[in-house]
């Protein structure tokens, strides 16, 4: 019995371990996205203005996080509800 609760924290060590290096690396590593809907990018490359269309591909990118950000957050709030009970 005391074998298989060793084992079993040792599991739950290394899953933390995978999950703290997965976290680790997603905000070390930056990837750069230039997504834009057919419109914006139609409007943007007409004017030839480099700084609005920075901005406007900055907007895309900051409304896109918000919805993550959330999610994780409340995964993580499940998270610590669930380790509380057991």
């Amino acid at each position: 019995m005391r074998v298989k609760v060793k084992s079993q924290k040792r599991e739950i060590r290394s899953s933390k371990l995978q999950f703290l290096l997965l976290g680790i690396c997603f905000f070390l590593f930056e990837f750069s996205s230039y997504a834009q809907c057919a419109m914006c990018r139609a409007a943007l490359t007409s004017e030839g203005n480099a700084t609005k269309a920075a901005a406007v591909n900055d907007g895309i990118v900051y409304l896109m996080v918000i919805p993550y950000l959330l999610v994780a957050v409340l995964g993580y709030y499940i998270y610590r509800m669930k380790k509380k009970k057991s």
